[in-house]
């Protein structure tokens, strides 16, 4: 057999058998994560951007938006659209007409994906880690509608609205 197609057919199965994890700015991984991003950062995930939610059809379940429409981030549930920020928010950052294509994203953890959306992570025992930011209320000067972190002192999950800060956690 030609060495090449060895080395080829050696690389395939690596591929295939390893867990693939993604350090953001980081070399090593928190952790079981398959995505994490670097300490001390002041800059967070950016949700989609659509347009109106209540258009997005074969929606799958676990799916983040800022609705362009409400100002507001949502999340899906498989059923129902969930709003995670109370106030509506200003899409300042919203671009009419450059919607991405949910079906052409790119997936992590997994060879392929049954669930839609610009970035899919697949894994059976590994999770996103997000942005780790302490008060970014106060941290983060020019946050973008949509913008996802958490603060790991006050142990809570926060969205950008485009005009405030939603939080989400036990907040004592």
């Amino acid at each position: 057999m030609n060495l090449n197609v060895k080395l080829f057919i050696i690389s395939l199965f690596i591929s295939v058998f390893t867990n693939a994890q993604i350090g953001i700015e980081k070399e090593s991984i928190d952790g079981s994560g398959l995505v994490d991003f670097p300490e001390g950062t002041t800059r967070g995930i950016i949700l989609p951007q659509v347009t109106n939610n209540l258009n997005m059809t074969d929606t799958s379940a676990g799916t983040f938006v800022f609705d362009g429409a409400s100002s507001k981030v949502k999340y899906y549930n498989g059923a129902d659209w969930i709003e995670l920020t109370g106030q509506t928010g200003a899409s300042k950052t919203l671009l009419v007409g450059t919607e991405q294509d949910r079906s052409a994203g790119v997936i992590i953890g997994a060879p392929d994906s049954t669930a839609k959306g610009v970035l899919v992570l697949e894994s059976n025992d590994k999770a996103l880690i997000l942005p780790k930011i302490i008060d970014p209320a106060t941290n983060v000067k020019s946050p973008s509608a949509g913008m996802m972190c958490y603060d790991p002192v006050a142990k809570l999950v926060c969205f950008y609205n485009g005009t405030n800060w939603a939080f989400w956690g036990n907040i004592e």
